[in-house]
């Protein structure tokens, strides 16, 4: 699949895209890519999507912000942007994985079917995030908001490190020579980094964009059972924070990175849940 770019919502956004016919966005978290779609594009191509999977904000080789926005409403006015410049309509569907899944909450309503993993809903999240585990997990979150966290993110291991712990016993290393080609640069890092000062406020909102709406067409979540990065107990609670319909699936002997792990799974409940 060969890099492409289109300009959206004031960026170059670079994508992968694969097959014709009706929209299916893909959107990645972190520290990961446009790649990580890769078992997943074939397949909706196959089902007569075109598949897009953007580099988000800041991930080379889509462009910095000049602004610095990278709180969640910045992410869903791209996809709403994305939406509209290629080529979008009530056909289009949108699969999002971790950072990737924040915008898919607020963005249903463009959407005829949404796929979110690895981070439930903000309700659901905020019940078991301050659990002593889970706040054990979620180190990281609280080291970016630092002046340490750009050495600390760039030494040798450590990106490896939330990969090991985050899925463990997963092979990562072709993931991970995508990251470094992406991030791996000091102002890319930088970026990636922003997201979680965003998302705690160490740096504030843009004012930009409004903020995005609940999700009000159901979302079909699905969560790895041995998720190191955020642990299954957050998934009890995100039925209630989901519109009626929705459907959250455990999948078993899988962890953060869930769609690498087990593809053929992971595939089978995406492509099922498009098809209704």
């Amino acid at each position: 699949m060969e890099i492409r770019t289109v300009h959206a919502n004031g960026l170059e956004f670079a994508y992968l895209a694969l097959g014709e016919g009706p929209l299916a966005l893909c959107l990645h978290g972190f520290p990961d890519t446009a790649h990580t779609w890769r078992h997943l594009m074939p397949e909706l191509a196959e089902r007569g999507y075109r598949a897009v999977a953007p580099f988000l904000r800041g991930y080379a080789p889509t462009e910095i912000p000049a602004d610095g926005a990278y709180e969640a409403a910045a992410l869903v006015a791209d996809v709403h942007a994305l939406h509209e410049e290629l080529g979008g309509d009530e056909r289009a569907v949108i699969i999002g994985h971790d950072w990737g899944a924040v915008p898919v909450y607020g963005t249903t309503g463009r959407f005829r079917r949404s796929v979110a993993m690895a981070v439930p809903p903000i309700g659901a999240l905020l019940t078991g995030f301050t659990e002593y585990e889970q706040l054990k997990r979620s180190f990281y979150v609280f080291l970016f908001q630092t002046g340490l966290a750009e050495s600390a993110a760039a030494a040798p291991g450590f990106i490896e490190g939330l990969w090991r712990d985050w899925s463990p016993g997963y092979d990562a290393t072709r993931d991970l020579e995508f990251v470094s080609r992406s991030i791996g640069a000091p102002a890319n890092l930088a970026a990636a980094i922003g997201y979680y000062r965003a998302m705690l406020g160490t740096t504030p909102p843009s004012g930009r964009h409004p903020a995005p709406p609940a999700p009000d067409r159901p979302v079909l979540y699905l969560h790895g059972a041995q998720d190191g990065c955020l642990g299954e107990h957050l998934v009890k609670d995100a039925p209630a924070h989901l519109p009626e319909g929705s459907r959250v699936e455990r999948i078993a002997g899988a962890g953060h990175f869930l769609h690498l792990e087990r593809p053929r799974e992971v595939n089978d409940l995406i492509l099922s849940w498009l098809e209704g």
